[in-house]
């Protein structure tokens, strides 16, 4: 049909991007993992270990990753406990924890839209 209206009446130069601010969001939590590292971050301060156990299917590897992009992107903020023994806490910034009301209503709409089945869990995508 070209580049004017499509079938549906949409004109189709209206859809061709995609708002920025949401690009950036998506590139940092639309990557597997980051957002459930977010939300356990949410309920408190978690030290590497207790973050495992939170999302069992993540790999060590992957949740270091996901933790130093989260850091870059100023989401949160890792900590060296003075030791012995030493050990390393991650805790949401201020960026970070504003991103819990988001996050909250990002549950709700789950609980409400997506049946039992339909989440990645199973897939270890969810479930903290």
């Amino acid at each position: 049909m070209g580049q004017g209206i499509g079938q549906a009446g949409h004109d189709a130069r209206q859809c061709a991007s995609v708002d920025n601010a949401m690009t950036r969001v998506f590139a940092i939590l639309g990557k597997r993992w980051s957002g459930l590292i977010v939300s356990v971050l949410t309920q408190q301060p978690a030290y590497f270990a207790e973050l495992r156990r939170a999302i069992p299917k993540i790999s060590e590897r992957m949740l270091s990753d996901r933790l130093t992009e989260l850091g870059e992107a100023g989401i949160v903020v890792r900590e060296v406990d003075p030791g012995p023994p030493l050990r390393v806490s991650y805790r949401l910034t201020e960026a970070g924890e504003a991103l819990g009301p988001a996050l909250g209503e990002l549950g709700s709409w789950a609980e409400r839209y997506l049946p039992d089945g339909a989440s990645a869990c199973s897939e270890g995508g969810a479930g903290a």
